[in-house]
């Protein structure tokens, strides 16, 4: 079955500043993660 996708939902998805945003605040988010490190399995030295 398919999900109804309401107006405003396909307005945030059609809107390419929105995504833009949405993607910028996702990479952060990572290297965020990267930089402050994630419990890698290799050792400092």
């Amino acid at each position: 079955m398919k999900k109804k996708i309401t107006a405003s939902q396909k307005r945030i998805m059609m809107n390419p500043f929105i995504q833009f945003f949405r993607f910028l605040a996702l990479n952060i988010k990572i290297l965020m993660v990267v930089a402050l490190g994630h419990g890698s399995t290799r050792t400092k030295n």
